[in-house]
């Protein structure tokens, strides 16, 4: 990030006023030095803030307690037991100052030090992913990654705050223990010894928790990494018509992991539950205890009880459990990032380079593994020599271990550069704002062919010493391919050392030395003239065990010859609006994510009511609005009925009344039985209510991920295209993980229940002494006066923490998808300051909106210790007019009224910044969404009969107001006939594709055998249809898996189909065959290998319309012929729609479509084409030269 000078930045003390002075000096230790802005230090005086805080808790029912002893001994003419009674209410005032400041200081040290905890692990994270081995990464996936950046981590901000209560708590119990012996003696015990109970059911309780997280977490990660998978492959998903099944496999991962969720839920329903009830347990079976020893008691005395036990109330039941269960899942969290930190990671070599001499790549009998376990090396016995100014060309089949050896050369030699995919010039032309352009999330997605161009323009320029090349053409169409392998290969990359894996044969000639790989070993080793020599036919070297019976279509042709499509260099390029974004779909659009828009303004009611009828009905949630008012009023009456209580508790003591009268007995009587009810109500309430709002709030999550989630899938493809997965899943996962684990409905529940509470507290105030309404009314204005200045902020701020995590997580999944790259660049540490950068963004508003909640705490806890002081003096004042009980009463209410005033305006402050994060995930519920997957009418089961496919005037656009990509195509694809599509990049094959399968809905009409594809749902449309992309799409699970997705096949079925794809002997040659585990996204298979797994899966559907999109494209040349071969035999009967790049895939076909800036110039068969010297074909093919053009035009016979 751009350092800020102190000019730009001035020292705020400048114009702070006195509070803002003193509450910096509270929070950081010194005042600002004039003129500088200083570096916090890492010291943690919170945890001495928390010790003198919890004392002065203590302290303030030794001041209460002689204040109503004064109210007792009450005496007009003794005039120095009031002015001693006066230095008890200062001091009762001091400490309740004290505690106003102590409070808030150590929470907010807690937290910034969580807070910093939280960042450092977040940073360890990340290094650490940019430094997983190949291994490693088959033992994690970026869910999983995502999981521990988004939800573990944030475990240290919360075990920070409570993490001293596990021995403040008891310690404080101890010492009110003591306290309570002296005021009352044995009976005290009574009353502990339920809060001992209490304590050791947390402590086992706190086991469950890091059980049930130790499972949540792992069902999370499996729930996200599902998640993510579909996001990345939205394409295949839609045009597979897969969403509902992968709607239900999520939910059904999302029901095991919310079954989880709520036995945690309820725990911690419990927990609420017993902080709400347990002090006023300990007060009635304490006095219980007194009455059955038949001891006596004053009334101070039992005001010093209650106030004795409400100062446990927060940090033995509440801090403590909330502690024990902090502390457990941290521990869970710990083991899982811990667990994460110790996988394996790639060597960091330091190669010395020769100060002199000549510098070459040289291997020599070189064997190498990508896992340690394995027992078959993947490179065995390579040797090898490359020296400045040579090309080495390394070609082999599928799966021959050509990557792997670019790879590990890698790890050898530096300085390299090494790409899984990897310019012509005439690109940016092609961009909306040329080299300026914006591209990755939210900005202009770029296609595959631009991303290769860009990636071998950034390699040139860096002026390396050595280059690996990973089949950097194939993404590409021939023309191109042919510029960028003589214009940079050849002629840039002339004087460098350059290792080129490619299916490109054409191009061996100009290669200095060939080495071909097969099964990771070395088949031959030569010149292109060496090869010519020995009669070797490379095809032959290609050829596995099961393809021997298979003939070359041309026999005694030369087979080093390329069979691919090239595009004249001289052929004109029109411009981007109107050239056809074919591989590019949409590329040059720029957009801004909708859910990234600014929200301004208050959360509005319709957010609270979607959020809670989410999860009940109005008749539940009014049940348990009535059940909280019923909790609140028998917590109330509680302390009403205890005043009675103790007035005739102290007549007895001092002898007014006689125990032995009936009359005495019968009200004592009376009085604790009532007392009783009131107890076990109160306990029966608060757990129906503690329950029943965990149960509303996480079916809430629940029923608003299910629409989320469904809301998403239903979003057309564009959404995807424009929001690459950076931002598209880790900013669902961030609010998922959010609206799960954080249940933002728990604030509400609190402010509603603390709310209640305090107009009850306030109520019983006012009636007992009436004036205490004086200072109560302007006490209210002055809060809601401060909650309003505050919320004017931190609405915002808090928006602005939630877009400023998102960068994070996007970060986070830029790097795993490009760590090939980021490690050739040896760019590790400039990503990780960009990482940390995102961090102290997102740090800087959460910062500030834990600063300005502290803030608001420190004024109304100071506000509110003026309202103690005012109450405590003017009752000393008014000591003629008051009640002994009432006294008692509305002092030790007060002191609860202190925190509950500041705690009701907090939460409520709160609510607004938590469901602001409920209202980003309702507005993923307004996306736009992709027409209907069902209609009313359904086509026949056995359509299309056929396989007629006609288009009609079609014009179609990507979005609504995008320029036309295809324009008045007509074109009828006969049934049963086996059609080519070509073109240059950008002409509009593959949105001829888009268009039929109405991944945007065209304009014009398609037709399948007679139905009109926009008459009927998209499922019954994509479903009779199959497809194979250009892009791969695997899933983490196994072979079995990735092929029959759904379990819908034979075994026999998925071996037939792999055989049909040349990959049936590999398969075999695994350990466990099809129950091989695939990691994330297929990272351990070749590129080619998994366009071959896809293309197996899209024959298994057996439609009556197949369609081929560049979906060999990273197949060599001899298992590409091979597999249009069984392609042709297999679907014979069936239409059969083949977009390539290479002319040897469409050559065979019946029929070429040929297309030029959106529209179909030329719709002949192939010979007949090839006949016409000005059709585009016919140039075409001219431009690979005479050799090859005469091998075509042989086929096409």
């Amino acid at each position: 990030m751009r350092a800020v000078s102190p000019e730009e930045k001035p020292n705020p003390l400048q114009e702070a006023n006195i509070c803002s002075r003193l509450f910096y000096w509270t929070t950081h230790g010194l005042p600002i030095p004039d003129g500088a802005v200083t570096n916090h230090s890492t010291g943690t005086p919170g945890s001495t803030g928390g010790k003198r805080q919890d004392g002065t808790k203590v302290v303030l029912p030794i001041f209460l307690g002689k204040i109503i002893s004064y109210f007792e001994n009450y005496d007009p003419a003794n005039s120095a037991a009031l002015h001693e009674a006066y230095g008890y209410a200062a001091g009762l005032s001091a400490c309740v100052l004290l505690w106003a400041v102590l409070h808030q200081l150590c929470f907010y040290h807690m937290q910034r030090e969580g807070m910093r905890l939280r960042v450092a692990v977040c940073h360890m994270i990340y290094r650490k992913s940019l430094r997983l081995s190949s291994s490693a990464m088959g033992k994690t996936t970026t869910g999983q990654i995502v999981n521990l950046l988004s939800n573990d981590v944030n475990r240290f901000d919360q075990v920070t705050m409570f993490l001293h209560y596990l021995w403040v708590g008891p310690l404080q119990a101890i010492a009110v223990t003591a306290l309570l012996w002296m005021e009352i003696g044995i009976s005290c015990l009574a009353g502990m010894a339920v809060l001992v109970i209490l304590l050791l059911l947390q402590s086992c309780v706190g086991n469950l928790f890091s059980s049930l997280r130790s499972k949540t977490a792992a069902l999370t990660d499996d729930k996200i990494r599902t998640m993510s998978e579909v996001i990345t492959g939205i394409r295949t998903v839609k045009m597979n018509a897969w969403e509902k099944s992968f709607i239900d496999l999520i939910t059904r991962l999302r029901r095991e992991e919310i079954s989880k969720i709520l036995k945690s839920s309820f725990l911690r329903g419990m927990n609420l539950a017993s902080f709400f009830a347990v002090s006023k347990v300990m007060i009635f079976v304490t006095f219980i205890t007194n009455e059955l020893l038949d001891n006596q008691i004053t009334a101070s005395q039992v005001f010093v009880v209650v106030t004795l036990f409400e100062a446990l109330r927060f940090s033995s039941t509440l801090y403590f459990p909330m502690a024990i269960e902090k502390v457990s899942e941290a521990a869970v969290s710990i083991q899982r990032i811990k667990n994460f930190l110790l996988l394996d990671e790639i060597p960091q070599l330091n190669t010395q380079l020769p100060s002199c001499g000549e510098m070459m790549v040289d291997m020599q009998d070189f064997t190498a593994f990508w896992n340690k376990e394995s027992e078959t090396p993947t490179l065995q016995s390579l040797s090898f020599t490359v020296r400045p100014g040579e090309l080495l060309a390394v070609v082999g089949p599928v799966g021959a271990g050509k990557v792997s050896c670019d790879a590990f050369c890698q790890l050898d030699v530096h300085p390299c550069f090494f790409f899984p995919f990897s310019v012509s010039m005439q690109d940016l032309k092609l961009l909306q704002d040329g080299d300026l352009t914006m591209t990755g999330d939210g900005e202009t997605p770029l296609s595959e062919g631009q991303k290769a161009r860009v990636s071998l323009a950034r390699a040139v320029y860096q002026d390396a010493d050595i280059y690996l090349l990973d089949d950097p053409l194939s993404a590409v169409d021939a023309g191109v391919s042919r510029h960028l392998f003589q214009q940079c290969i050849r002629r840039a990359l002339q004087e460098k050392i350059t290792i080129l894996v490619t299916h490109q044969l054409q191009y061996l000639k100009d290669a200095n030395q060939i080495l071909i790989l097969k099964d990771g070993k070395m088949v031959a080793r030569g010149t292109y003239s060496e090869f010519l020599k020995s009669e070797v036919d490379i095809f032959s070297l290609f050829e596995k065990g099961n393809e021997q019976s298979e003939p070359s279509s041309v026999p005694g042709t030369p087979t080093l010859i390329s069979e691919s499509l090239v595009q004249s260099l001289q052929y004109p390029r029109s411009s981007v609006k109107d050239a056809a974004p074919e591989d590019q779909d949409t590329e040059n659009i720029q957009v801004v994510l909708p859910l990234e828009d600014h929200l301004e303004g208050k959360v509005g009611f319709k957010t609270y009511k979607n959020y809670f009828t989410a999860g009940a009905d109005w008749s539940v949630i009014i049940f348990l609005i009535l059940v909280n008012i019923a909790a609140q009023v028998a917590y109330v009456l509680q302390d009403w009925w205890l005043a009675f209580w103790a007035n005739v508790q102290n007549d007895l003591y001092f002898g007014r009344y006689v125990k032995e009268d009936e009359d005495v007995v019968f009200t004592l009587n009376w009085y604790l039985g009532v007392y009783s009810g009131l107890t076990v109500s109160t306990v029966l309430f608060g757990i129906t209510r503690s329950l029943l709002i965990f149960y509303i709030l996480v079916n809430s999550s629940r029923t608003l991920h299910n629409k989320m989630l469904e809301t998403i899938l239903r979003a057309p493809v564009l959404l995807f295209n424009r929001n690459p997965i950076g931002k598209s899943d880790t900013k669902f996962f961030s609010e998922y993980v959010l609206l799960t684990h954080k249940v933002p409905g728990l604030p509400l529940f609190s402010l509603f229940q603390t709310f209640l509470l305090l107009v009850g507290v306030v109520g019983v105030m006012v009636a007992a002494i009436p004036w205490t309404a004086i200072p109560v009314i302007p006490l209210g204005i002055i809060f809601f006066f401060l909650r309003w200045y505050f919320l004017e902020t931190s609405r915002d701020v808090k928006r602005l923490e939630c877009t400023t995590r998102s960068p994070v997580f996007s970060q986070l999944a830029s790097s795993l998808q490009g760590l090939w790259t980021i490690r050739a660049y040896r760019a590790e540490q400039k990503f990780q300051e960009v990482f940390d950068a995102h961090q102290d963004l997102h740090s800087e508003a959460w910062f500030l909106l834990l600063t300005t909640s502290r803030w608001l705490a420190v004024y109304l806890d100071v506000i509110c210790a003026i309202f103690v002081t005012v109450v405590a003096f003017g009752s000393l004042n008014l000591v003629q007019s008051l009640d002994l009980g009432q006294v008692g009463l509305v002092l030790s209410l007060t002191l609860t009224l202190m925190g509950m005033f500041q705690w009701c305006v907090r939460q409520s402050a709160e609510v607004e910044n938590m469901m602001i994060s409920v209202e980003r995930v309702i507005e993923y519920t307004d996306l736009e969404k992709e027409a209907s997957w069902e209609l009313e009418y359904r086509p026949p089961p056995s359509w299309p009969n056929e396989g007629l496919i006609s288009f009609i005037n079609v014009n179609f656009r990507h979005k609504s107001d995008g320029p036309l990509v295809l324009k008045n195509v007509y074109a009828y694809i006969h049934p049963g006939r086996k059609f080519g599509i070509v073109g240059r990049t950008g002409a509009g094959k593959s949105s001829l594709i888009a268009a039929l399968f109405r991944l945007s809905d065209p304009e014009g009409d398609i037709y399948i055998d007679d139905i009109l594809t926009t008459s009927i749902g998209l499922h019954d449309l994509r479903k009779k249809m199959s497809v194979a992309l250009q892009e791969p799409v695997l899933f983490t699970g196994t072979m079995r898996k990735n092929l029959d997705p759904f379990n819908e096949h034979t075994d026999n079925e998925l071996w037939n189909a792999l055989e049909e794809v040349q990959l049936k002997e590999s398969i075999e040659g695994l350990p466990a065959k099809m129950n091989t585990e695939l990691s994330e996204s297929g990272l351990n298979w070749s590129v080619g290998q998994k366009q071959l797994v896809c293309l197996a899966r899209t024959i298994l559907r057996k439609s009556q319309i197949l369609i081929l999109d560049k979906a060999t494209s990273y197949v060599d040349p001899r298992t590409d012929e091979l597999i249009q071969k069984k392609i042709h035999k297999r679907f014979a009967q069936c239409t059969v729609l083949t977009v390539a790049h290479r002319l040897s895939t469409i050559i065979d076909c019946e029929l070429i479509l040929v297309f030029d800036s959106g529209k179909r110039e030329e719709y002949y068969p192939p010979y007949d084409l090839l006949q016409d010297r000005n059709s585009l074909f016919y140039k075409m093919v001219q431009q690979l030269g005479e050799t090859e053009a005469a091998v075509l035009a042989k086929r096409a016979k």
